[in-house]
């Protein structure tokens, strides 16, 4: 089963697309830091995800690892 671009284990930086190990801690801009903006690259291959924002939330789009939908993870 292929893991979707959001499922941990995290590989890549979700706001950068830089590997994790790599990442300097103050790498993430402020904005995501505190859940204002969306992912922009999918957190298993590091590839730059297709983001559409909505009214209610967004969906992020990797070609590789698939969709996920800020509803979905709401309800965990």
């Amino acid at each position: 089963m292929v893991p979707t671009p959001l499922a941990e284990p995290l590989k890549f930086g979700v706001f950068t697309g830089v590997e994790l190990e790599l990442q300097a801690d103050d790498a993430v801009p402020a904005a995501a830091r505190m859940g204002l903006e969306p992912p922009r690259f999918c957190g298993q291959c590091g590839r730059r995800m297709v983001v559409q924002v909505r009214p209610d939330g967004w969906d992020a789009r990797c070609s590789r690892h698939g969709t996920v939908d800020s509803v979905e993870l709401g309800r965990r």
